[in-house]
């Protein structure tokens, strides 16, 4: 065929390949320094536990069963493990609230779909998550900011702003735990809050808790979903929907993640799942169920301790070794740092000369904004931040943004 770009629908054109997934090409490079990659470190996982676990389960009575297809709403012991892991954070539920995804993106590519026509209006944080507007980008919508923190629009003005560009607000989606890139939290204040503009807006809320487990310092906040139920007198009554995953804590090659959220949502993605994979592997759904009920609390505790240090690592020597001008987010968990860089300064220019000059890897700040804007901004990931390796990377990145903050004065 001459020219495939002719024969691809619209939406193909809203479709971009990510900053992220190909920095991570990076990481094969020895000589690299990458605060790049937002993964979990491999020499975390609890190899051990899923061995064993696969091991048990191929050879028991249950091998059948875990090699052959399942019901698209995933495996019920799991789910009901998953019932009582909600019920601790604050979310009464039953296992018809629950449906398992193959990761939580699935879960996002899914609700864009149920929810977005061409020039709806999709609200969402400047910056967000940029795997959230690859998912959301596909089915065409126009971006508003949503300031969780208070600084919105009125409804009437989103409405309108809405109708103008030929549609309606759709959907809200923010990562209110240790966000992706930001590394903030938002307060229950700003919570309650969105609830509010969600409410008077009549549209559904996604609320991306791939971080919530991850926390280091600080107080719990109640997931906006379990603020929903408590409002609502129950989860059927709720507009929250509550996206998490195994991904940064027991394995993200498993790709294991569920939603939850009220039933008439679910029985829609289910029909959904149906019409997309089926169902997620179920092999990978009963080890990853043998091995959360057995691991999960001791290995998350695990996790925090040994993320907690490589943060403080980072923030050290952040305040080391950078130059006036320069400023960052300190979180109270999750994996991630926002850099904003001194005025003038490209991130994307500064990551050329970075891996040229000083082999340091990130990611630059523009990508995560639906506008375009933010490219004075960086993201630092401290997941993978080997003591040595990770002073040394930030100490090379400060020289060169001093270096470069000279040039631009």
């Amino acid at each position: 065929m001459s020219n495939w770009e002719d024969k691809f629908a619209a939406r193909a054109e809203r479709m971009r390949a990510s900053e992220i997934r190909e920095l991570l090409k990076l990481l094969d490079q020895p000589d690299i320094i990458s605060f790049a990659g937002g993964i979990p470190d491999p020499t975390l996982f609890p190899n051990r536990a899923f061995s064993e676990a696969y091991e048990d389960l191929l050879s028991g009575d249950a091998a059948g069963a875990a090699l052959q297809y399942s019901v698209s709403e995933g495996y019920l012991p799991l789910r009901e493990w998953l019932v009582d892991h909600m019920a601790a954070l604050g979310v009464p539920c039953s296992p018809e609230n629950i449906l398992i995804v193959s990761g939580s993106q699935q879960a996002l590519d899914y609700l864009g779909k149920l929810f977005l026509s061409p020039g709806d209006t999709a609200l969402v944080a400047r910056p967000t998550y940029l795997g959230a507007l690859q998912a959301f980008n596909a089915y065409e919508p126009r971006y508003d900011r949503l300031a969780p923190e208070g600084d919105n629009m009125t409804p009437h003005a989103y409405r309108e702003a809405a109708r103008d560009a030929g549609g309606r607000v759709a959907l809200a989606y923010l990562t209110p735990e240790f966000s992706n890139p930001t590394g903030e939290t938002i307060d229950r204040a700003a919570r309650e809050r969105l609830l509010d503009l969600t409410a008077d807006l009549d549209i559904p809320l996604i609320e991306d808790a791939a971080y919530q487990a991850l926390r280091y310092d600080g107080q719990p906040v109640p997931p906006i979903l379990a603020l929903d139920v408590e409002r609502s007198r129950g989860i059927d009554n709720t507009r929250t929907i509550y996206c998490g995953t195994f991904s940064k804590t027991l394995s993200p090659g498993l790709r294991v993640g569920w939603v939850c959220a009220a039933a008439p949502v679910i029985r829609k993605l289910v029909l959904m799942k149906q019409a997309s994979d089926l169902h997620s592997p179920t092999i990978n759904q009963f080890v990853m169920h043998k091995v959360a009920i057995r691991h999960y609390d001791a290995h998350t505790a695990r996790l925090r301790d040994t993320y907690r240090r490589r943060r403080d690592l980072l923030l050290d020597a952040l305040a080391q070794h950078m130059p006036q001008g320069t400023s960052w987010t300190k979180p109270e968990g999750g994996m991630f740092i926002w850099v904003t860089l001194p005025e003038g300064m490209d991130g994307a220019s500064l990551l050329a000369r970075a891996i040229e000059t000083e082999k340091v890897a990130f990611v630059p700040g523009k990508a995560f904004h639906a506008d375009g804007s933010g490219a004075n901004t960086i993201r630092l990931s401290f997941s993978l931040a080997d003591e040595h390796a990770a002073a040394e990377g930030i100490a090379r990145l400060g020289r060169l943004i001093s270096r470069m903050a000279a040039e631009i004065a």
